[in-house]
């Protein structure tokens, strides 16, 4: 509470604290000389949009047009009949080759990849006395055996037959009919 007569006492700045003050406080309203502040947001305002624009033109492309494309089917690559000798004839209680010749139509390369028996073995006709064979085909996989585009090879399956010792007696000097299927794979 203040009584008559008493003055309150302020406190005031030295002139020179207050004309700073003021300076600092008219440059960033916008007054005084210069605007350092406000060239370099300009500044920093176009170089981002310089930047943006740049990044929408690199990435933000666009076009049309046509195409057209065509696929093929593949022929069904054949097995032909090949009565070659194997390199290992087959025994009783052995193993021997399996030999294959296989023919590919198609006007690109294709490659073997596995060989299983579909059906089952026989003996030639010459062999009547062949009534069991006792001869059996193992599976080949991972195989990687080229034929050229429109070629006709010959492929040895090593050890890909075996013979029981029950074979019958008849079967000696036969050849055996091994129904297989093939698989193949374009490159």
């Amino acid at each position: 509470m203040r009584r008559r007569g008493q003055h309150v006492a302020r406190r005031r700045r030295p002139v020179a604290d207050r004309r700073a003050s003021t300076a600092r406080t008219s440059r960033a309203a916008g007054g005084g000389r210069g605007r350092p502040g406000a060239v370099v947001l300009i500044a920093v305002v176009v170089g981002l949009g310089l930047t943006a624009t740049a990044a929408y033109g690199y990435f933000g492309s666009g076009g049309s047009g046509a195409g057209s494309v065509g696929t093929g089917t593949m022929q069904a690559v054949a097995l032909v009949a090949d009565t070659g000798t194997p390199t290992s004839p087959l025994y009783p209680g052995g193993t021997g080759d399996v030999v294959l010749r296989v023919h590919n139509p198609n006007p690109y390369r294709v490659t073997l990849v596995s060989v299983v028996e579909s059906g089952a073995i026989t003996a030639d006709a010459a062999h009547t006395g062949c009534t069991t064979t006792g001869v059996t085909f193992t599976a080949q996989s991972g195989l990687s055996q080229p034929i050229g585009a429109g070629a006709t090879v010959s492929v040895d399956l090593p050890g890909a037959a075996s013979m029981s010792a029950s074979s019958s007696s008849g079967c000696q000097g036969a050849t055996f009919s091994i129904p297989v299927m093939i698989t193949v794979h374009e490159p």
